[in-house]
């Protein structure tokens, strides 16, 4: 475990995108999105409930608590959360990202003012539960294929605004990211292939203005995809086919080209569609439609 709970060593986070989505999650909760004041004790002015119950000077420990198992993500985003408020605060790790948690682990200690510590539990809990909730997904399917050689894969459909944080919950549940946007990986799908006139056009006219982004052409049938490796794709998006369909596109493309399995794909199915050969699947349900891991925060005594 790491001994400073806020690291983002490891993680691919960046440091400035992370202090601003605490600041913007904190701003979205205590003062309805106005830009917070640098003032350390914004509970006091703030979070009126906690102002009217809880003496100024009162110091008390929380925990931050699995409900339910899982696996855990988000938490030096959640510690650094809490340090917003109170940076005197002293923080205990009890679990780390990619940990795998039973109901009522302790994944993080913190002890400073109790005012502070309820007006960050909100937004801390918001955090660690969706990057959790997404983190237990990607594990499942990642156990569904262990073994097979192939991949899991997140895709771009992302809450607005959380992507990074979306995208590193996947990696700590043992999934791998796909591209983090339009301009890391350049996807050739049918829309383009009109606009361009074929597919060989559409791949030529890629290379031509980005000669350095790796190219993915986009093929609902075995045939498409044999046409996009001879016209120079690198990476083939193989959407809506049968464990039969891939098996056939496998066999015929070899080592020309990556092979990604996607559309409708299912927890169920997921380990038939691993063994037919393909190298990933790429499920968007991971981002788009995984529920959280309930997470509490337990105010105690001392």
């Amino acid at each position: 475990m790491n001994a400073d709970p806020r690291s983002l060593e490891g993680t691919g986070l960046d440091e400035a995108w992370v202090d601003a989505l605490v600041e913007s999650t904190l701003a979205e909760d205590l003062t309805g999105g106005a830009v917070l004041p640098g003032a350390p004790d914004l509970a006091v002015s703030y979070d009126v409930t906690s102002a009217a119950t809880v003496p100024p000077a009162q110091m008390g420990t929380a925990d931050l608590v699995a409900r339910a198992d899982g696996v855990v993500a988000g938490l030096p985003v959640a510690a650094r959360v809490f340090t917003r408020l109170a940076p005197g605060a002293t923080l205990t790790v009890g679990a780390s990202d990619g940990d795998r948690v039973r109901r009522g682990d302790v994944l993080l200690t913190v002890r400073g003012p109790v005012r502070a510590l309820l007006a960050a539990e909100r937004s801390a809990l918001n955090i660690a539960s969706r990057a959790s909730g997404i983190a237990t997904a990607t594990r499942a399917w990642a156990d569904a294929v262990e073994g097979t050689g192939a991949t899991v894969l997140d895709t771009r459909k992302t809450t607005p605004g959380l992507r990074p944080l979306e995208k590193y919950a996947v990696r700590c549940g043992g999934g791998s990211n796909k591209r983090m946007g339009l301009y890391d990986v350049a996807m050739v799908k049918d829309n383009h292939v009109a606009a361009a006139g074929s597919v060989a056009a559409a791949v030529a006219a890629v290379r031509e203005r980005a000669p350095r982004v790796p190219v993915q052409v986009e093929a609902d049938t075995p045939a498409q995809a044999v046409e996009a490796v001879e016209a120079g794709a690198q990476f083939l998006l193989l959407d809506n086919m049968t464990p039969a369909q891939l098996r056939e596109v496998v066999a015929a493309v070899g080592d020309r080209a990556e092979l990604e399995a996607t559309g409708g794909l299912t927890l169920a199915v997921a380990r038939e569609v691993a063994e037919t050969g393909v190298d990933y699947l790429s499920v968007g349900a991971l981002t788009h439609s995984s529920p959280i891991l309930d997470l509490a925060l337990d105010l105690r005594e001392g």
